[in-house]
């Protein structure tokens, strides 16, 4: 009994462990699936950044319209977006400015810029827009601008 016990122990012990084949497969084989989702995931990262700027763009433009609706006119550019979160000291001043505004605050957007807004726009009454991840004029992918009237 005690040889049988001593065989078992001394199997167990010659198996204890990985060899350096078996970690080197596992490691290979965990390279080549962060290989294939690692790209899926950001580009998803990248259209759920833009998802969020129109969702945002959204509740703005339900602001502005409101805005509007009291004081018969939106926003100026010098105004900015702040005029919907307090009331603006910058001419025209609003006359029927909401005493809790129109949005609790101004978020940033998705890239953690702030929302660009102008007004008069360009072919509209307003523009809001970002300017992507670099936060520059311009750019390709997820640096490219995006704008309120952009095609979805």
């Amino acid at each position: 009994m005690k040889k049988i016990k001593a065989r078992m122990m001394k199997n167990r012990m010659q198996q204890a462990g990985f060899t350096l084949v078996e970690i080197m497969v596992v490691v290979i084989i965990i390279g080549l699936l962060a290989g294939i989702v690692v790209p899926n995931v950001m580009d998803n990262l990248d259209k759920a950044n833009v998802q969020k700027a129109r969702a945002d763009f959204s509740s703005l433009q339900t602001a502005l319209k409101l805005y509007r609706i009291d004081n018969f006119n939106y926003p100026t550019t010098e105004q900015g977006l702040e005029a919907l979160v307090t009331k603006s000291s910058i001419a025209p001043v609003p006359r029927n400015f909401k005493a809790r505004g129109y949005i609790d605050n101004l978020n940033k957007d998705p890239w953690g810029n702030d929302y660009q807004y102008m007004s008069p726009g360009e072919g509209h009454e307003y523009d809001i827009y970002s300017l992507g991840a670099d936060g520059v004029s311009g750019g390709e992918g997820q640096n490219a601008d995006v704008s309120v009237w952009d095609e979805q």
